[in-house]
């Protein structure tokens, strides 16, 4: 395998900030829940700080279902700050003097690791839905492929919210010898029907969108750009609370009077628009679709006969924090207190906190100073306890 690992002006100008892509060769494939096998893979990935020398300073931060691995860098496309810039730098929750960060582009992703946009071997053209069916622990097969072989045996702590979450108790459950801490935000064991019935409104706008295509868009010069982005409108609702849309919006017009027709009449409605097309500029509807439905597909506790502790039995060395917010309808705290539950049933040691804010799902994104002591406590203890404060 092959890995470019690009070295510019740090965090603050104080750390550096590698990464590239790590390419796996054909005979090193990523075995898929499916069956199925991907090879060769690429594994785009960031990393901020310096890895000491005994390697136990590493913290893989997995990102949330449109994230990708520009977790505190320009992003190359939208030239906007990473997505987590706030809680990474000196001082910080995430460390570069302290942490050695890893941020990789999930498999199935748009931005550099191998995903349905990326080039068939088989065919030299783009996948598109020739691409196979993959899962979160998928994900986390292909991320464990990468700290291998960047000769990290355990990582210090894996973090996420959202889906990054999810990958964190995959990790948990797949590959706990390699892991000393897990943060948990915002997340769950398991898709609701809810979800599942937002993400399939989503997948349909984008299908029915004359420009998708059948997948094969890509190769026609094309984009579904209006399903992408009616897709993104839906679930961005449920990224926020009801609380959070009335105070930012309420009924507030968008200019003097009605239109009396159907031009966004509404502030609210002019967000959502604009939501929806600044998306189509960063994202592949396909990945979009694929990545959608590993989240539908993830249950913790189905290859454990449904009982959620036994995923985490080997998991009993492993710290875990756990956080929710009170607003959040998307993964609601019930769902954190069944991992908590699960967790101190399979005798783990869990912390856990939720958060009164009313910025909905999205807080963990967000300004709220809580989140980031906790979390900056929770690593900093776990620091002091694997002697590295």
């Amino acid at each position: 395998m092959t890995a470019q690992a690009p070295i510019t002006a740090g965090i603050d100008g104080a750390m550096p900030i590698g990464g590239g892509t790590w390419r796996f060769p054909a005979n090193r494939p990523l075995r898929l829940d499916s069956g199925a096998t991907l090879a060769p893979l690429e594994i785009a990935y960031k990393t901020y700080g310096a890895l000491n020398e005994a390697k136990t300073n590493a913290v893989l931060v997995c990102h949330a279902l449109t994230g990708d691995q520009h977790l505190a860098s320009t992003h190359p496309v939208t030239g906007k700050p990473g997505w987590w810039d706030r809680f990474v730098g000196p001082g910080r929750p995430l460390d570069p003097q302290r942490h050695f960060i890893i941020c990789t582009n999930v498999v199935g992703g748009c931005m550099g690791t191998t995903g349905p946009a990326s080039t068939d071997p088989a065919t030299g053209a783009p996948y598109g839905l020739k691409f196979p069916v993959i899962t979160i622990a998928d994900m986390v097969r292909a991320q464990a492929m990468l700290i291998e072989d960047l000769g990290i045996e355990t990582l210090f702590a894996a973090v996420g919210g959202s889906m990054g979450g999810m990958q964190v108790l995959q990790w948990a459950a797949d590959y706990p010898e390699k892991l000393f801490s897990a943060v948990v935000i915002a997340a769950a064991a398991r898709h609701s029907a809810q979800n599942i019935a937002f993400h399939e409104v989503g997948r349909q706008a984008i299908m029915a969108d004359p420009n998708w295509m059948s997948g094969a868009y890509l190769s026609a010069g094309v984009r579904p750009e209006k399903g992408l982005a009616v897709a993104r409108m839906a679930a961005h609702i449920t990224y926020l609370s009801e609380q959070a849309l009335q105070r930012k919006f309420g009924r507030e017009l968008q200019r003097d009077g009605l239109s009396w027709g159907f031009d966004a009449d509404f502030q609210v409605e002019s967000y959502l628009r604009h939501q929806g097309t600044s998306f189509v500029d960063r994202f592949d509807a396909n990945s979009y679709l694929y990545i959608t439905r590993a989240l539908d597909y993830f249950d913790l506790a189905g290859r454990y006969g449904g009982v959620l502790a036994e995923a985490f039995m080997k998991a009993r060395h492993v710290k875990f924090c756990v956080l929710s917010f009170s607003s959040d309808w998307l993964y609601p705290t019930p769902e954190s207190r069944d991992v908590v539950r699960a967790l101190n049933g399979a005798g783990c040691r869990a912390s856990f906190a939720e958060i009164q804010t009313d910025k909905g799902h999205d807080a963990f994104f967000l300004d709220e100073p809580l989140l980031d002591q906790t979390l900056k406590g929770f690593l900093h203890a776990q620091a002091q306890a694997r002697g590295l404060a």
